[in-house]
């Protein structure tokens, strides 16, 4: 009886490690951290590389903080949607009161640890992302309002800004620049991704913009935004940061982005559902692609600056 009750202790505590490490939200850290880079690298001015490997460290740990806290406000949601229902918190395995803690430790030893490794400004605006992610975003707006990716998706756009104010101590035209990339963004990247988990979010009551006006509608919104993504994310090109070879990429990557778009907009929803939503998720797959090579496209300029070229 003893040695059954050691080894289920033992298997317990082994999975810990991994659950709180889930609590992070690491597909999502990893996003964080790669815009954060970019945001540091390209800014002007040279930051040791291990200041700099710490910063970027820090700011991830903020960005994990503030996945732990999510999960602890939406452990009740969580359990509903077939998405998130395998998470630490609904399968058992981490106490809500462990991932309120875990995060609140986070988020203080990341603002903490970033002030004294970069520099005071990038401390305070890490703790207002985590701020606005927690407090804004999933305790205010996300079970109010149809909104709620439009304006909290601000907290996802942050990171390049907190990169760069790192390494200059303050934001600029191109900081913010790279922040609109991401804000506009955020939006047509979660509604098609709402468009095949409508469910989900309808049996979680989260006023998604698929359930509060059909998808039909959110279809149009994600062209809209589509439309009104390009200019900025071309425009990016212009800045001291961009260059040809950011230009070419973004203007091929929004011609995609335009034309997929459309594509959903003008997709019945019969045929959405004959397909199994096949196009909607190779939209929202494309969205990632998207994002990423706009970024390593501005560390490719950065590089070809460093080379002289």
């Amino acid at each position: 009886m003893s040695d059954i009750s050691l080894t289920q202790r033992d298997s317990q505590g082994e999975a810990r490690v991994g659950d709180f490490f889930a609590l992070l939200k690491p597909r999502v850290m990893s996003l964080v951290v790669f815009t954060a880079l970019v945001g540091l690298v390209v800014a002007p001015g040279d930051m040791h590389p291990l200041t700099a490997l710490a910063s970027i460290f820090f700011i991830a740990l903020g960005g994990g903080a503030s996945g732990a806290l999510n999960m602890w406000y939406d452990a009740d949601i969580d359990k509903v949607m077939r998405r998130t229902a395998t998470r630490p918190i609904p399968m058992g395995r981490v106490t809500e009161g462990d991932a309120l803690g875990f995060g609140l430790l986070l988020s203080v030893l990341s603002v903490v640890m970033l002030t004294l490794t970069a520099n005071l400004f990038a401390g305070l605006f890490l703790a207002f992302t985590i701020f606005f992610y927690v407090a804004v975003y999933t305790i205010w707006l996300k079970r109010r309002t149809p909104q709620n990716i439009v304006i909290g998706g601000a907290a996802g756009a942050f990171p390049p800004m907190i990169g760069w104010a790192c390494a200059t101590g303050g934001v600029s035209v191109e900081s913010i620049a790279m922040f609109l990339l991401i804000f506009l963004w955020t939006p047509p990247h979660f509604w098609s991704l709402a468009l095949f988990m409508k469910d989900d979010y309808s049996r979680a009551g989260v006023p998604m913009l698929t359930v509060t006006h059909g998808r039909k509608a959110t279809r149009r919104h994600i062209f809209g935004y589509a439309l009104a993504l390009a200019p900025v994310a071309v425009g990016l090109g212009f800045t001291p940061i961009g260059g040809p070879v950011y230009l070419v990429t973004a203007i091929v990557l929004n011609a995609l982005f335009i034309l997929g778009a459309w594509r959903l907009m003008r997709r019945s929803e019969e045929t959405a559902q004959a397909d199994g939503y096949g196009a909607e998720r190779k939209f929202f797959w494309f969205s990632l692609l998207y994002l990423f090579l706009h970024f390593a496209a501005l560390l490719a300029e950065r590089g070809l600056l460093a080379l002289g070229f």
